[in-house]
C-alpha cells in the first residue's frame, strides 16, 4: 500500500490546503480541498477503458479520501494558529484518529486489489 492514500501538500493558499490521493495501481491521482472539491485530476489513458461506473466510483472515493487528508491538514493548520479544542470541535474536521479509522473502514469495504499488476508503459 505504498502508493495508495499517497499525499502531499497543494501550493494553493493556507486557508484552501489541497491534498493529493493516488490510486493503487499510480494510474489515478486526484488533489482536493477539505471539502472534496477536486481542483486536480490526472487519469492515465488505460484507465479510460474501464466500465464508466466504476472509474467514476474510484475517482469519487480517492477524493474523499483527499477531502480528509485535506480536512486533518486543516485542523493541523489551525491547532498551530492556537485554535482551541472547542474550536476545532465546531469546524468539524478529522481528527488523525478518525482519518486512520477511515481509512481503515474504506480498505475493508472497497476492493484494494488491482485488476492487474501488468501495466502499459
Amino acid at each position: 500500500m505504498a502508493d495508495e492514500g499517497a499525499v502531499s501538500a497543494g501550493s494553493a493558499p493556507a486557508e484552501w490546503p489541497t491534498v493529493t490521493a493516488i490510486s493503487l495501481t499510480g494510474t489515478i491521482k486526484v488533489r482536493t480541498t477539505e471539502q472534496g472539491l477536486p481542483v486536480a485530476l490526472r487519469v492515465d489513458p488505460s484507465e479510460l477503458h474501464r466500465d464508466p461506473a466504476h472509474l467514476a466510483n474510484e475517482v469519487l472515493r480517492l477524493c474523499q479520501r483527499a477531502a480528509n487528508r485535506a480536512g486533518l491538514a486543516k485542523r493541523k493548520q489551525l491547532e498551530e494558529a492556537g485554535a482551541s479544542a472547542a474550536t476545532l470541535a465546531l469546524t468539524g474536521l478529522p481528527t488523525e484518529a478518525e482519518v486512520r479509522q477511515l481509512e481503515q473502514a474504506e480498505e475493508l469495504d472497497y476492493d484494494m486489489e488491482p485488476r492487474s499488476w501488468l501495466r502499459t508503459l
